[in-house]
């Protein structure tokens, strides 16, 4: 037997099967077939798997529940304001996480908090009697409160600096990603002067593509002035907003902005469009998600791809290999991205060039 302890994902891969099925036969789940828990019980002798015991004692008292928590957006009570909502990349990510959870045997129970507000905070931890362990959605909780909850409860954040000591972070290869956008806007575009259009000032996701794309810009030769650095909120009409703002302050405009995500490009693009500019004639505007309303906009949006079934379905796994003893809740776990190059960029062929990303699973992770 090797040095170090085996883990249900070598569990996993002994007997050939999934770590779903492998939580699912240590759980006694009826949803396993007699000759597959026979294969995943000799695979545990074989390696001589002990589930952690801490966990054991835990899963006797398990509600078989997730919590998954994440903030509304702002939305000005319109009826365009109310749909919007409901294309957020965050309603991708729960649905990967619901799928998920159901395949390992679990309910997921979703509540939205607003970040900053006390109110938040002791809503989360009233949730800890109610559910198994928690997966937040953006910056919803400060450093000091995640360590608090996590103290409490199994705890997988899907935003921040992945520098936790108390919890896990699954996140997106920011920082290669804009990395890989402005190598592709500068050399292949010969873009001098960029923007960037931020989401939630809270947001790590937002800030780390912010300064990713501002040193890229910067380090290949390229400018960003602060005063194309926009502040939104993540929707349409905030980008749209922000772009009327910087409009209207009547200096000359940069060659490209980025945009933190696709719902923020989107309203850019219109505002601009309402000012009898066009893109990418006058002015490059590019994304970041790939979802799938991009693709049928016109221009076509080139974007960052990330996949946000397979963020909540990682976040998911996390959290179950912490329940069931076999993953740490303090390492780091970095999801790949894509760039996507379409027409908005300035590129004539649609969907000519992608790009992979050098994102990473960490070594411990659960890739």
């Amino acid at each position: 037997m090797a040095d170090s302890q085996p883990t249900i994902y070598d569990v996993a891969k002994h007997a050939g099967v999934s770590i779903a099925t492998v939580s699912r036969a240590l759980n006694s789940l009826s949803s396993v077939r007699p000759a597959t828990r026979a294969k995943v019980v000799a695979a545990m002798e074989e390696l001589e798997f002990v589930p952690n015991a801490v966990a054991q004692r835990l899963s006797k008292g398990k509600h078989w529940i997730l919590g998954l928590v994440f903030t509304h957006a702002p939305v000005d009570g319109s009826q365009l304001g109310v749909e919007e909502a409901n294309l957020l990349y965050t309603d991708i990510v729960i649905r990967g996480a619901e799928a998920r959870a159901a395949a390992l045997g679990y309910s997921l129970l979703l509540r939205s908090a607003v970040p900053s507000r006390p109110e938040g905070m002791t809503s989360l931890m009233n949730l800890t009697g109610t559910v198994d362990g928690l997966i937040v959605l953006d910056q919803i909780l400060s450093d000091t409160e995640a360590n608090d909850l996590a103290r409490r409860i199994p705890l997988v954040l899907l935003a921040g600096r992945g520098d936790s000591t108390s919890a896990m972070t699954v996140r997106a290869d920011n920082e290669h990603a804009m990395n890989s956008l402005a190598e592709h806007l500068v050399g292949v575009h010969g873009i001098e002067r960029a923007g960037f259009v931020s989401g939630l000032d809270a947001s790590p996701d937002s800030l780390a593509r912010e300064v990713a794309f501002r040193t890229a810009i910067e380090r290949l030769g390229g400018v960003v002035a602060y005063r194309d650095v926009l502040k939104a909120d993540w929707t349409s009409g905030g980008g749209a907003a922000a772009m009327r703002q910087r409009m209207s302050l009547g200096a000359p405009m940069p060659d490209v902005f980025a945009c933190a995500n696709d719902q923020m490009a989107v309203g850019v693009i219109y505002a601009l469009g309402d000012a009898g500019l066009s893109v990418p004639g006058d002015i490059a505007v590019t994304g970041f998600d790939d979802i799938t309303l991009t693709r049928y906009f016109s221009p076509r949006l080139t974007t960052i791809r990330q996949s946000g079934n397979l963020l909540g379905e990682k976040a998911v796994d996390a959290l179950v290999g912490a329940l069931d003893g076999a993953a740490s809740m303090t390492h780091s776990v970095v999801l790949p991205t894509q760039l996507v190059v379409r027409r908005s960029c300035g590129c004539v062929e649609e969907g000519a060039t992608l790009e992979m990303a050098a994102g990473a699973v960490d070594g411990r992770g659960v890739g």
